[in-house]
């Protein structure tokens, strides 16, 4: 006897059964159901469907292992032994998969793509860094890897309708069960990637977008109707101790009538696993440290109940330090594409640029880094400017103590950003720098050239209660200072305003490249931190010494100036006078 079962593939041989054994298990059966009755249709009928969704998002380009990350080679062994382990299964991702480390940079993401394509990959959410090489890397991206992007909320602002390169969405049949899955990007995109490469773009409200496809996935409006829906994102989430979420892609959940089933989040780098409005979201940090999973299962009444786990690539142990990942599963295919790129890139990675004699520091949610302050200084030299910004986003790593090689610049700053200076009104300078000041959703900004004293307290874009230069100037509204920021900021990136600047000029040198220079000029940073961003209001002793020392241009303290020099002009003015009456006397 032959046992088989209908499967995607088809009609799949399970097992072979001896012909006996059968008959006198059927014999068995039937004495049985003389004692106690039962019905062969409800044994055998009812075998309830099942079927898992392995994701994860904001894999930034994590090609090699090293620093809690698996890299692409033991990544995509996971992958496919998760895969393989669970044959009724499909793989996707939440976006920003290709931006953030040398190797991907260096080939525009070419080296993280042969690897989705290894794993499988079915369809993955826009993230805002997939627009940092333009529009166009997007749909060659999907072409060459065999998977598609879903995006239900991007348009085409000359069309007025969905962008050509991405779906709205997808049915896929997994293990029986009919899965739409609506793709959705954060309206962030419009200001958390180069203002030119999403110009003719427009992110309509996710939550409009999600409603609408999510209703005609389940009404029969379309070509099948599904019978569960997720919301294939990359909206952010956060969830703190207590288990609450909040972000995007909790007001998703929140929405009435929504008919989404289960909601991937991304974006934020959260570990995120609940529920809201009993809508599972789940998000899976970032660098491919963590793979979720959903699990889709068949309720005896034809419902379906979603599980929601996140399966960690790595532990800590009991000292709060991570445990080494080297026993994760390496996949030789991808290792092999690993290798091909990595020799061909071991020439600029590798080159030793210089050292530092310390760890230079970053983490945009803590404040002012001496890593911002030492890339700013540079960029504020560069270009002969009184002040350097740019956004903590920015930065995406720590500079380790020791030597300094081109592959850490590019984890380092991985963005093509350029050098853009100008002349900026001090009311303007600090417009810029109070988005940058208690901005949870951007993090700090960085900066070098000034002295800035806040109120934690006040409410945003009133923070600042000072500002100073390096001189030792205090910083007036209405004069114009030299800046030097970033493309991506000056073009609105972050919701920085610029509103004001005069003499503009994109240098078109990347700033990566203009703090490797410097690396190499100087042989070892050594730099140390300084408290230019101070909680508080400015010492009175500061201000006095300002007043008398550093007039203002036109006030009433300009003919202290003149001094004993003034005096002397005014004597010798009487002086002449009194001779002139005297001789005309005579």
């Amino acid at each position: 006897m032959k046992l088989i079962q209908k499967n995607k593939g088809g009609i799949v041989l399970i097992k072979k059964i001896n012909f006996k054994l059968t008959s006198v298990f059927i014999a068995a059966l039937f004495m049985f159901s003389l004692v106690i009755p039962f019905s062969f249709t409800s044994v055998f009928a009812y075998m309830p469907k099942e079927a898992d969704v392995f994701y994860f998002n904001d894999f930034h380009g994590a090609v090699e292992n090293g620093g809690g990350n698996a890299g692409i080679v033991k990544f995509a062994g996971e992958i496919k032994k998760l895969t393989a382990d669970n044959p009724n299964s499909i793989v996707l991702s939440g976006g920003d998969m290709f931006q953030g480390s040398a190797p991907s940079n260096l080939t525009h993401g070419a080296i993280v793509n042969e690897m989705l394509k290894e794993i499988g990959l079915t369809a993955s959410s826009v993230g805002n860094h997939e627009f940092d090489w333009g529009v166009d890397v997007i749909p060659t991206w999907a072409s060459e890897g065999g998977y598609e992007f879903l995006a239900s909320n991007i348009y085409d602002k000359t069309t007025g309708q969905p962008v050509t390169w991405a779906k709205p969405y997808m049915i896929e049949e997994v293990g029986g069960i009919k899965i739409g899955i609506i793709g959705l990007a954060t309206p962030e995109t419009a200001y958390k990637t180069a203002a030119e490469n999403v110009a003719n773009i427009e992110f309509k409200n996710p939550s409009e977008s999600a409603k609408e496809w999510a209703v005609k996935l389940k009404d029969g409006s379309l070509e099948e109707t599904v019978d569960v829906v997720i919301a294939l994102t990359h909206l952010g989430a956060f969830q703190d101790k207590d288990g609450n979420i909040t972000g995007e892609a909790a007001e998703l959940a929140e929405i009435d009538g929504l008919s989404v089933d289960a909601i991937l989040a991304a974006h934020t780098h959260q570990k995120v696993v609940g529920e809201v409005n009993e809508i599972p979201i789940l998000e899976s940090y970032y660098n491919g440290r963590i793979i979720g999973q959903l699990h889709i299962a068949e309720n005896e009444g034809g419902t379906f109940s979603i599980t929601a786990t996140n399966n960690y690539l790595y532990e800590y142990d009991a000292n709060g330090s991570k445990v080494s990942i080297e026993g994760l599963v390496d996949d030789a295919n991808t290792q092999a594409i690993y290798d091909d790129y990595m020799e061909k890139l071991s020439g600029t990675l590798n080159e030793i640029l210089g050292t530092t004699d310390k760890e230079l520091s970053h983490d945009k949610t803590t404040g002012l880094s001496i890593l911002g302050e030492w890339t700013t200084k540079v960029m504020a030299e560069e270009t002969d400017s009184q002040i350097g910004i740019t956004n903590g986003g920015g930065l995406r790593r720590s500079l380790l103590k020791g030597d300094i090689t081109m592959g850490d610049m590019y984890e380092v700053m991985p963005f093509d950003n350029t050098l853009v200076t100008m002349k900026l009104k001090g009311s303007d300078l600090k417009r810029v720098l109070e988005n940058g000041i208690l901005n949870d959703s951007i993090g700090w900004v960085q900066f070098y050239g000034v002295k800035v004293y806040y109120d934690k307290t006040a409410e945003a874009g009133e923070r600042i209660t000072a500002m100073v230069l390096s001189d030792g100037t205090k910083v007036d509204m209405d004069k114009k200072y030299t800046v030097v920021t970033n493309d991506f900021m000056f073009g609105g990136g972050d919701n920085y305003d610029f509103t004001g600047a005069e003499d503009v000029v994109n240098t078109y040198i990347p700033i990566r490249d203009n703090l490797a220079d410097k690396v190499r000029e100087v042989k070892n940073v050594s730099f140390e931190y300084e408290e230019l961003l101070i909680d508080g209001e400015l010492p009175e002793e500061v201000e006095a010494t300002e007043a008398e020392d550093l007039p203002e241009t036109g006030s009433s303290v300009d003919m202290n100036v003149l001094g004993g020099a003034g005096l002397i002009i005014v004597i010798l003015g009487l002086t002449y006078v009194v001779i002139e009456k005297k001789k005309k006397t005579a």
